[in-house]
Order: C-alpha cells, then sequence, then structure tokens
C-alpha cells in the first residue's frame, strides 16, 4: 500500500497502472447463466449471499482500499466537507404552511443532523409545540428516517412512520397530542405512506412485500379498535399500490401504478368502514390520476393524449365514457399534474423542456401564467393544504438562485415573497447560468442546463461536470444546490443533460428512453458530452460524469461504449446487471419495471437489453478513473451490483486509472440519513474528481 500511495504523489495525485495496485480480489466461483440459448459467466455472482461473512468481509476490504487511495486527498476532502457545511445555515427553518388553526413547520438546532418538527397555534408566531423530536429518536441509530408528522383532521392525533436500517421498511407510532404520549400502538414492516379518514381513528396504509418490496396491500386500521383489516390487494405482479387523500378531505383515494398503467379507487373518507370502488377500470397504456373538487372529480389522463388532458367527471358516474374534457391535449405542452382548489386550479406543466405554474377558475377559464427571468429554473406548486383559500403557495430555484417560497393571492394577484433559502458564503452574483439545445446523432435536439463562474471563457481550458439520469420518466431538473460551488469555484462547468427517458420534453422524450430505445438515453449523453467539449466548455482531460441509481446504468454503458471520452465517473448506487436483476423477480422492482427495460424472459428485449448492459458489456478497454458508492442495506439497487462489478472492471482495464467501491455498511438507496453524514458522502465524490483532475487544493 505504501508504494501505491508513493507513486500518486509522485504522479501529481493522478492514476497509476494498476499493477502497483493491491486492490481487493474476491474469489471466483465459476456461475453458468443461460437463456435463450445465450451462456453468460459471472464470476462474482455468490456476492449476492447477504449474510456470507467472506461477502462482508470482502466489502469491508473494498472500503479500506478506497480510504488507502483516497489518502493523497485526505486534507482535500475534509476541506471540501468544511466548504459544504459553511454553506449550511444550521438552524435553518422551513416556511410554516397553514391547516386548520396551526401553522405546520420543521427547524434544525445548530449541530444536529435532524430536524424538530413543530407547529404554532393561531399564527407562524404563536407558542412552539414540538411534534416530533428527531434528533431525540435518532439516537443510538446510524440511520434514521422519519415521514414527518402526518396529522388527524381534527389535528389531535398524529402519525408518524421511521426507519432505523435505510431498506424503507417503516414502523407507524402515534401520539394523542392532547396528552403528548405515543400509544402503544405500533404498525412494522410497512412502507410509510399513509391517510388518515374523516373519523379521527382510523388511518389507511401501504404494505410492502417482504422479498420483493412491492407495495401491495392496502390496510385500515383504527387507534381505538386497534383492529386492522385488508381493504385491497394488489395481485398483479406489475403493479404497485399507494394510498393518498384529496385536499377537499373528501375523498380517500388507492392508486395502482405499472410503467404504464394505472388504476384508482375512491371511497368517501367520511365513511372508513365502507368499500373502495374502481373509478375507471384499467387499461393497457393508458394512466390517469384523480383529484376532487368537493362537487366533481378532476382527471388528468393520456388517453389519446400523449401530453396529457385534464378531465372532469360527476361525482356518481366516474367511467371514462362520462369524462368531459376541461384542457385538452396540447402537443406543445405536458400536463404534470393538478392541485383543485375550492374556487380555483393551479396546473404543473411544461413548455419547451421548462417548468411553468398556470393557474385558472375551476373551470379552467381565465387562465394566467407565472413568469420567470432565468434562462433555466424550476418553478412548482408547493405545500398547499388547505382547500378552502385564496392563496396560493409556489415555490422557484434556479441553478444560481436558492429556493425562494412565494405566496400568491390567486384574486388580487399580490405575491409575497416568504423566504429566500439562506445560503451561507455565497455569492448568487458570481455566477451564471446558460441553457443550450444540442444536436445529437439523430437530429435531435437535447437540452443541456449549465452553471459557470460568471468570467467563465469558452477556451477548453476548464474542467467539466456532467450530470445525468435519463430514466422512468424521471426530471432532472436545473435545481439548486449548494455543494456544486466546491467544484465550480475550482473552475468547473456543471452540465446537467436532460437526456432522453426523462420527460423534460413532454412524454415522448420519456418513450424514445427506454426498452427498445433505450440506447438514445446513452448516445444522448455521450453526444451532448462531445458537443460540449466541441464547444470550448472543456476537454476529455478535464471531464468527468456523474450519476446514481439507473443514473449509475448510464454510467455504466457509457463507459463501455465511449471510455475516452470521460478522465472519470463517480457511480453512485449504480444499477449496472440489468439482465440477471431483470430475471431475477424475486428482486425489488423487478416484476414492474418490464415497461422500463423490457422483460428479458422475452428473446427480444434479452437481445436488446444484452447490448447495454454495462456487467455484461464490460471489455478488454482502457476504462477511466470510477469512484462506485453503494449501500448494504439498498433497497432499490442491491449492493452486490456494483461489488461484482469494480473487480471486474479492473479485470478488463487496460489503461492506467483508478477504480474504487465504496459500501456505507449502514445505509440504503439514499445514502447517509443525517444532513452532514450526506455532505461527507458529497465530499468523498468531489475529493475523488479534485484528485483525479490534479487539483491540489
Amino acid at each position: 500500500m505504501k508504494k501505491s500511495v508513493l507513486a500518486i504523489a509522485l504522479l501529481g495525485v493522478s492514476c497509476m497502472h494498476k499493477n502497483y495496485l493491491d486492490y481487493p480480489k474476491p474469489e471466483k466461483i465459476k456461475t453458468e447463466l443461460s437463456k435463450h440459448g445465450d451462456i453468460r459467466m459471472d464470476d462474482y455472482f455468490w456476492l449476492r449471499e447477504r449474510e456470507n461473512p467472506k461477502v462482508v468481509d470482502y466489502l469491508k476490504k473494498e472500503n479500506a482500499y478506497t480510504a488507502e487511495m483516497m489518502k493523497p486527498a485526505k486534507e482535500l476532502e475534509e476541506k471540501i466537507f468544511q466548504e459544504l457545511k459553511s454553506r449550511v445555515k444550521e438552524d435553518e427553518s422551513f416556511v410554516p404552511a397553514k391547516d386548520g388553526d396551526y401553522w405546520y413547520s420543521a427547524r434544525y438546532e445548530v449541530g444536529q443532523q435532524y430536524p424538530l418538527h413543530t407547529r404554532h397555534k393561531g399564527s407562524p408566531t404563536g407558542p412552539e409545540e414540538i411534534l416530533i423530536n428527531v434528533p431525540e429518536l435518532a439516537k443510538g441509530h446510524s440511520y434514521f428516517s422519519s415521514t414527518g408528522p402526518r396529522m388527524s383532521p381534527n389535528h389531535k392525533m398524529m402519525a408518524y412512520a421511521v426507519d432505523t436500517v435505510g431498506r424503507r421498511f417503516y414502523t407507524i407510532h402515534f401520539k394523542d397530542l392532547t396528552t403528548g404520549k405515543v400509544l402503544e400502538d405500533k404498525i412494522e414492516n410497512v412502507t410509510g405512506n399513509l391517510s388518515w379518514a374523516n373519523d379521527n381513528e382510523t388511518i389507511f396504509y401501504t404494505e410492502q412485500h417482504p422479498e420483493t418490496l412491492r407495495s401491495e396491500k392496502i390496510y385500515r386500521y383504527n387507534i381505538k379498535t386497534h383492529k386492522k383489516d385488508l381493504v385491497y390487494h394488489e395481485k398483479d405482479d406489475t403493479f404497485s399500490v399507494y394510498v393518498y387523500k384529496s385536499l377537499s378531505e373528501k375523498f380517500i383515494f388507492i392508486g395502482s401504478y405499472s410503467t404504464l398503467t394505472t388504476e384508482t379507487r375512491f371511497m368517501s373518507a367520511d365513511t372508513p368502514q365502507g368499500t373502495f370502488k374502481v373509478f375507471n377500470p384499467r387499461e393497457r397504456a393508458h394512466e390517469y390520476s384523480v383529484t376532487d373538487g368537493g362537487d366533481k372529480f378532476y382527471i388528468v389522463s393520456n388517453k389519446n393524449a400523449r401530453n396529457y388532458k385534464l378531465m372532469v367527471a360527476d361525482l356518481d358516474h366516474t367511467e371514462e365514457k362520462h369524462w368531459k374534457p376541461l384542457i385538452p391535449h396540447r402537443e406543445d405542452t405536458y400536463l404534470e399534474s393538478v392541485t383543485v382548489f375550492k374556487n380555483f386550479i393551479a396546473l404543473d406543466e411544461r413548455h419547451n423542456g421548462l417548468t411553468q405554474v398556470r393557474i385558472a377558475d375551476r373551470n379552467a377559464q381565465n387562465p394566467y401564467e407565472l413568469k420567470f427571468a432565468d434562462p433555466s429554473y424550476l418553478a412548482s406548486v408547493g405545500d398547499n393544504r388547505e382547500y378552502d383559500t385564496e392563496w396560493l403557495r409556489y415555490n422557484y430555484e434556479s441553478m444560481r438562485l436558492p429556493d425562494s417560497v412565494y405566496d400568491l393571492n390567486v384574486k388580487t394577484k399580490e405575491q409575497v415573497l416568504k423566504k429566500v433559502k439562506e445560503i451561507p458564503n455565497y455569492n448568487a452574483d458570481l455566477y451564471k447560468t446558460e441553457r443550450v439545445f444540442l444536436t445529437v446523432r439523430d437530429g435531435t435536439k437535447v437540452p443541456v442546463s449549465l452553471i459557470m463562474k460568471k468570467d467563465f471563457k469558452k477556451d477548453g481550458k476548464s474542467s467539466m461536470l456532467v450530470y445525468g439520469y435519463g430514466s422512468y420518466g424521471a426530471n432532472m431538473d436545473p435545481w439548486f444546490s449548494s455543494s456544486l460551488f466546491s467544484l465550480v469555484d475550482r473552475g468547473f462547468v456543471y452540465a446537467k443533460a436532460h437526456i432522453r427517458g426523462g420527460s423534460e420534453m413532454g412524454r415522448h422524450w420519456y418513450d424514445q428512453g427506454r426498452t427498445h430505445s433505450k440506447m438514445n438515453t446513452f448516445n444522448d449523453f455521450i453526444d451532448v458530452t462531445e458537443a460540449l467539449i466541441k464547444d470550448g466548455y472543456s476537454s476529455p482531460e478535464h471531464t468527468f460524469a456523474m450519476g446514481g441509481s439507473a443514473g449509475g446504468l448510464l454510467m455504466g454503458a457509457v463507459m463501455n461504449l465511449r471510455p475516452d471520452l470521460y478522465k472519470g465517473m463517480v457511480a453512485q448506487v449504480p444499477f449496472v446487471d440489468v439482465i440477471s436483476t431483470m430475471l431475477d423477480d424475486s428482486i425489488p422492482l423487478t416484476t414492474s419495471e418490464y415497461d422500463q427495460w423490457g422483460n428479458p424472459n422475452v428473446k427480444e428485449d434479452y437481445d436488446y437489453i444484452r447490448k447495454y448492459s454495462p456487467y455484461d458489456n464490460v471489455k478488454d478497454q482502457a476504462y477511466p478513473n470510477v469512484l462506485v458508492t453503494t449501500g448494504f442495506h439498498d433497497s432499490q439497487v442491491q449492493y452486490w451490483e456494483p461489488a461484482k462489478w469494480v473487480p471486474k472492471l479492473r479485470e478488463h482495464n487496460k489503461g492506467t486509472s483508478m477504480i474504487l467501491l465504496k459500501t456505507d455498511m449502514e445505509s440504503g438507496h439514499g445514502g447517509a440519513s443525517g444532513r452532514f453524514d450526506q455532505l461527507k458522502e458529497t465530499a468523498t465524490e468531489y475529493a475523488f474528481i479534485l484528485m483525479v483532475n490534479g487539483n491540489k487544493n
């Protein structure tokens, strides 16, 4: 180890030939995997044995090796952590949200990793009542996650759920707010998704399968009778379920969803012992969501409307044949959601890849849009908890400007800035943002959001980090991140590529980046990177890439296709063993994602996935420097995928790069739970990038 560290130092903290590196070498046990006549050999299949001491020992050796290889950047890593922490207002508080006679909020105390959930009666400045003391509950736990308070309609009872492992199995607790005592009732091994009925004693909650983790059952529980009833079981293993309550508090809904199809059930919140009724029967590729406005239902539907339309239905006639159009389909505007108030509606939409908030009356008449100045930004309907109100809360931020919370009076158009998130040691005037459209190989124009120093020059001499995701229709919007400035201040350009597979440009953007069009996602990322380099933002010697989960799959596929384009990559909790995972229906998220990746039990789908699955396409070539992170309790991407991928990459690497694996033995898919521990993870990733880039400080 000493020899390798010395070599790194002598090379100016660059990377060196793998012969110098005494990296861990897990045992090889040949496993033959056969499907459709195709045989794949997997020497590291055994690493999925979670309870095998050899597996834990191997992961710990990798952590020790990573720590050793990162020693030259240890001081830099600590410096970055202190920078990240210096941009956090330690006694941060959130804007109170009015709900009945109370104003609900949360705040951090100096030095604490977790928040206090609070409320004030009468006004935001009324006497404070602490609802959940998360720092106290988290004591003794290396990981702790809480849903926050879920209030009964009369605000006298509170439910909350906690996870102390990171695998997203929660325990629901109840607190009587008139006495301040936590009830003995506990509901264990559930998702944390719950809704109160209007009797103030019944909740509906979601339970997942113990192995696949698919959310499959909705239960009803009464805190007085302690009676538990199964009210719905989603037996189609390609669907998952959740429960929610409308803003009007008139109905409770059960949503069933798969990648392309949804179905909703509903019941009066006043009669929790009743039976849920199907709103409209599921139909392949028909996605619809429902809420109500007291006297009628509002439906966002993609039936003959790929960018969705808004429909309404009477309370007694909910089948599709009775739906009436309110806002027709628009080819240039993607309707994401609607929030229905007593006297108006608020729409979250996308136009030309940018978010917009539109307000109209209950009949969708007299609409107007909120206007924003930045070329690239994120705006959305915010935390609104009251149905009968003239005020709309919305949020706005950009890569340069921190999150701002506004209240808008929809009658007078008066806007009140409630709060701009305070970022210590930060001056927005030192930076600039850009939004560019870059043409990729098939002629499609892909948007990219960028932030850089104001005096940046396109001379190819700067460093660059390109971030991407491109799956599930998820949007990687240009939100604010104070952490980025530890790179930007060191001369980096940060580019967020809005590649196909997300929904930034509309539903077609997602459809062109899934199943048999998935290669578009990877090609877009590569072509965007090349175009940015050609335009003078950076050079391959100083270009890096980052992505997590399905974005980690993106990293794996891209480094197989164009390893020469990047000096280094960070792959966070990467989904890299696509075929093996999608063939194993006991693994979480498998069956529900056939419409995302394809079903490899079907030969045509298998052959397509086989072309890009990162683990199956590792080959003899020079790979970039790579830092791979994972969590031992990850419920979304199992730890063994990155754990297998790293040794295989090293075996085939013909270059002089460094390939590292870091496993958080205490957390899951989201990483560390404490706010400062999360910053430490970021500091490690940035220190790796800067070390490989040759930065000294």
